[in-house]
Formats: structure tokens, C-alpha cells, sequence
């Protein structure tokens, strides 16, 4: 990867609508150009896919709540089960496995507490294999990015 990829990568992901010519221009390349570079990005799976970024207020989802999950047991049977069930919760944004005292953490949008009341009672409390689910609520959203750092 080279400047001008790192520079395609940059303006895709501050506006992943824009035009091949004006990518081009502000990158310096030919639009030809420009256009073999995000293709190979694309083909070469550093660009995942492009994606609407929505607001949660907007939407009806405006709360975070980042909940800790403790299994019985650590086998890889119960962390399967436990992960292709999870993926089926459309409030977890994010799901990932840690070390440490949890064994998951996940990103779940509420709408209000009640919301949040219902999603675990109805499905966080019965993932397969949860013994403990420690919840913290965010009280307010202080940073967060989509663009990722490029060196």
C-alpha cells in the first residue's frame, strides 16, 4: 500500500459517496487511475463494503449499553453456540471475545432502559452458556470513529 492508496482510503472513508473524479482529483491520480486502485482495494478485500452511517437518536436507538458475558465454560462447543446465537440479536452492534474476567463484550442499542429490560430478559439471559451478564450503561457518547488510523 502506497500514498496514494493510503490517500484513496482516506477520502473513502471520510465520504464513501464520492464521485471516481472527484476522488481523483483529490487524490493527484488520472481518474483511470484512480479507479484501478479502489477496485484492487475492493478485490483485495482492504475495502470491505460501503455502508450508510445512520443516527441512533434518528432511528429510535439512541442508548449504548456495553455488557460483560461470563459462560460456564470455556469450550470452543459452548463459544460456537453462544456466537452464532448472539449474531441473531439485531440490538448487538458489536460482540467480541476477551480475556480477562468476561469471556464477551457487546455493544447493544436501546431504546430506553425498558427496551434495554426486555433485551436481556428475552435474550441476553438466554444465550447459550451465560452464567453472569455485568451491564454498564453510557451516560453519554464522548468519541467515536469510523475512520481507521493509516500509517
Amino acid at each position: 500500500m502506497d500514498r496514494y492508496d493510503r490517500h484513496i482510503l482516506e477520502a473513502l472513508q471520510q465520504d464513501g459517496r464520492i464521485s471516481n473524479k472527484q476522488l481523483a482529483e483529490q487524490v493527484n491520480l488520472s481518474e483511470s487511475a484512480c479507479l484501478r486502485r479502489v477496485r484492487a482495494l475492493e478485490d483485495g478485500g482492504t475495502i470491505q463494503r460501503y455502508v450508510a452511517m445512520l443516527s441512533q437518536d434518528k432511528v429510535g436507538v439512541s442508548g449504548d449499553v456495553l455488557v460483560h458475558i461470563g459462560l460456564h465454560r470455556e469450550e470452543q462447543s459452548e463459544l460456537a453456540a453462544f456466537e452464532e446465537a448472539v449474531r441473531q440479536i439485531p440490538e448487538v452492534m458489536e460482540c467480541y471475545l476477551m480475556t480477562g474476567e468476561f469471556d464477551y463484550l457487546l455493544r447493544v442499542v436501546v431504546a430506553d432502559m425498558a427496551d434495554f429490560e426486555r433485551i436481556h430478559k428475552e435474550e441476553l439471559t438466554r444465550l447459550p452458556g451465560v452464567a453472569r451478564v455485568n451491564s454498564s450503561v453510557a451516560i453519554r457518547k464522548v468519541l467515536k470513529r469510523t475512520a481507521l488510523p493509516l500509517r
